[in-house]
């Protein structure tokens, strides 16, 4: 229930984000550091957005990796267990 709760929050996000970067389409500078670009401001919206969205993903991911490996640490033979548990149900369902 929690992982649909997060999937429609993300689309009622995206529907949003892509109204109001519709509504602004008038060309607008960019600078860079080593110079400077005009492009239409629905795609400077849309690329925030996406680099928002990795640069959070990316960081979520890392946490996740972090805790695995404090856990393993801990525990080393309930993680063990646990790989032995998923062997077993992909060779039944595999037979």
């Amino acid at each position: 229930m929690k992982t649909q709760w997060y999937l429609l929050a993300g689309v009622v996000f995206t529907i949003i984000v892509s109204i109001f970067a519709v509504l602004n389409v008038a060309p607008v500078e960019v600078n860079f550091l080593f110079g400077t670009a005009e492009w239409p401001l629905v795609l400077v919206i849309l690329f925030s957005t996406l680099m928002g969205i990795v640069i959070a993903g990316s960081i979520g991911i890392y946490q996740v990796v972090i805790v695995k490996r404090k856990m393993q640490q801990k525990n080393p033979e309930a993680l063990l267990k646990e790989k032995e548990g998923k062997a077993k149900v992909v060779r039944k369902h595999g037979q």
